[in-house]
C-alpha cells in the first residue's frame, strides 16, 4: 500500500502542526521520520490513521484518499495498519494472548485461524513463556514486544511505529528494531518509525525524512555505517 501526502497542511487554530509535506512511501519501505520534538512526526502518523483530517492538501493510502471516502472504506483500510505505540497501550485486565485475540476479533479475522495466528506472532516476538501474563507482570521490553505482536496479528501492511524505543534499555531497544528490520524485509511490510535516536537512525542506512517546525527539511537515504 503506497502512502502519499500531497501539500499537506494541519492547522490547530492559527499554529500549524506541519505545513506543506509532501512524501511519497512506497509498499515495502522502511523509513524513519526524525526531528526536534514537537516538529509533527506524530502528527503524520495520526494523519495515516485518520485521526486527524488534513486542514489541506491530500493523504492517501493506496488508491483511498482519506478525506474523500466514507466510512467503511476508510475502516477497511485502516485495518491494513498495525500501529506500536511508545507507551505500549495494552488492556491492562487483559493476557498477552487476549490482548491480540481482541484486535483480531475487532478486524474481523477468521475465527477458526486465531489461534494460530495468536501462536504465529507470539513466536516471532519470543513471548511464548508470557503469553498468559497481564501488562504489569511484564518488563518494558516484553510488553513493546507484546505491543509489536498485537500489530503483526492483522498481517499489516504498513506498521506505524512511534517512538517505539523511547521507554526502553539499548539492549531492549535494538531487540525491538531488528524485529521491525526483519519484519520488513521477509513480509514486505512497509515500516514507518518516529525516533529521537540518532545512534539507530544512523546504523540502518534507511530512508529518513527529517522535520522540522512542521516542514520537511531533508529526506534522504542514510548511508550505513
Amino acid at each position: 500500500m503506497k502512502i502519499v501526502f500531497d501539500q499537506v497542511d494541519k492547522k490547530f487554530g492559527i499554529v500549524y502542526a506541519i505545513k506543506n509535506v509532501s512524501f511519497e512511501i512506497d509498499q515495502g519501505e522502511f523509513v524513519f521520520i526524525t526531528g526536534n520534538s514537537g516538529a509533527g512526526k506524530s502528527t503524520i502518523l495520526k494523519l495515516i490513521l485518520n485521526q486527524l483530517k488534513p486542514s489541506s492538501g491530500k493523504v492517501l493510502l493506496g488508491d483511498v484518499e482519506l478525506s474523500q471516502k466514507n466510512k467503511n472504506d476508510v475502516n477497511n483500510t485502516r485495518q491494513k495498519i498495525g500501529v506500536v505505540f511508545q507507551d505500549y497501550q495494552l488492556i491492562s485486565d487483559k493476557t498477552v494472548e487476549e490482548n491480540i485475540a481482541l484486535i483480531l476479533d475487532i478486524v474481523s479475522y477468521p475465527p477458526e485461524k486465531i489461534q494460530s495466528r495468536i501462536d504465529k506472532v507470539i513466536k516471532e516476538v519470543n513471548l511464548g513463556s508470557r503469553r498468559f501474563l497481564f501488562p504489569s507482570q511484564l518488563a518494558g521490553g516484553e510488553l513493546q514486544r507484546a505491543s509489536l505482536a498485537r500489530a503483526l496479528a492483522i498481517e499489516p501492511e504498513v506498521i506505524l511505529a512511534d517512538e517505539p524505543t523511547g521507554n526502553l534499555d539499548p539492549e531492549n531497544s535494538w531487540n525491538i528494531i531488528n524485529l521491525l528490520k526483519d519484519i520488513n524485509k521477509e513480509n514486505n511490510t512497509t515500516v514507518i518509525m518516529t525516533t529521537h535516536n540518532n545512534e539507530i537512525v544512523e546504523s540502518m542506512g534507511k530512508r529518513v525524512i527529517k522535520l522540522d517546525e512542521g516542514e520537511i527539511i531533508k529526506d534522504y537515504k542514510h548511508s550505513k555505517k
